[in-house]
């Protein structure tokens, strides 16, 4: 019994060490989330172009950080307030944005698993303090938008959500269609930007009246944010995307369009 505690405990310090300096490379190299890697090990489709934050619209920046966690800015990963307040409504006849960050977002996809659970809500909070330490708030929210599920079959990250939903680049988004895209990631396989539904079409249009209302803090620790100009002149096809798949690089993953 000795010796199988001594190696669980080995094990568990090697998995530690490696999440941490998965944190620090993560500052440097474009990381793909664990969902992503379970459908490349399964031979499923995984559809991603990475973008860098200043391509992304700033409109869509604005409108995931309102409708998943508004308090970014203002939190170390955990946002105590929202753990208080979970269980209240956020507004008159609108559900709680919930105690999920972010940032706690950002670490299941890294590296936890899909699915309801105390264990892995538990091993949520400290990785999102880790997390917050090491990584920019602007390079989590780059992180978080390149790898967040954005559709049914496979759709990793804003640009192919994008693509999918609308047959633009994530630059070249609309308010409306920005809020239509918040508001599907809770659920992106029953929730279609493209095609919304009118329950759909309602949660963009609160989202939209909210957004004035959080005010310049929404956005204050991410610096200058803009479209990228390029990127509106050439959006990615979306044959292109179609053939994105995954090379193993190292410690890393890259995608097949970024090792060409």
């Amino acid at each position: 019994m000795t010796r199988l505690l001594r190696i669980a405990f080995r094990a568990a310090a090697l998995l530690a060490m490696v999440i941490l300096a998965l944190g620090v490379l993560y500052m440097f190299v474009n990381p793909i989330s664990t969902l992503m890697l379970a459908r490349y090990a399964t031979a499923r489709p995984v559809v991603q172009s990475w973008v860098p934050i200043n391509a992304i619209a700033p409109a869509l920046i604005r409108s995931v950080l309102a409708s998943e966690d508004a308090r970014f800015c203002q939190h170390f990963g955990v946002d105590l307030v929202e753990l208080n307040n979970a269980m209240d409504p956020s507004e008159e006849g609108e559900p709680s944005r919930g105690a999920s960050t972010i940032t706690m977002q950002l670490a299941k996809n890294l590296f936890l698993w899909n699915g309801r659970s105390y264990i892995r809500k538990g091993l949520e909070m400290p990785l999102a303090v880790y997390l917050n330490t090491v990584l920019s708030k602007r390079r989590q929210l780059e992180i978080y938008l390149n790898i967040a599920e954005w559709g049914p079959d496979g759709q990793f990250g804003i640009e192919a959500g994008s693509q999918r939903a609308f047959r633009k680049s994530a630059a070249a988004l609309s308010p409306r269609e920005a809020a239509l895209m918040a508001v599907m990631l809770p659920n992106p396989h029953t929730r279609d930007a493209g095609k919304p539904k009118p329950g759909l079409a309602r949660l963009a249009t609160r989202l939209q009246g909210r957004i004035p209302r959080e005010g310049a803090e929404l956005t204050a620790c991410l610096g200058p944010l803009g479209r990228d100009t390029a990127a509106l002149k050439r959006p990615l096809p979306a044959e292109r995307l179609r053939k994105a798949r995954f090379l193993v690089v190292g410690p890393s993953f890259v995608s097949r369009d970024d090792a060409v």
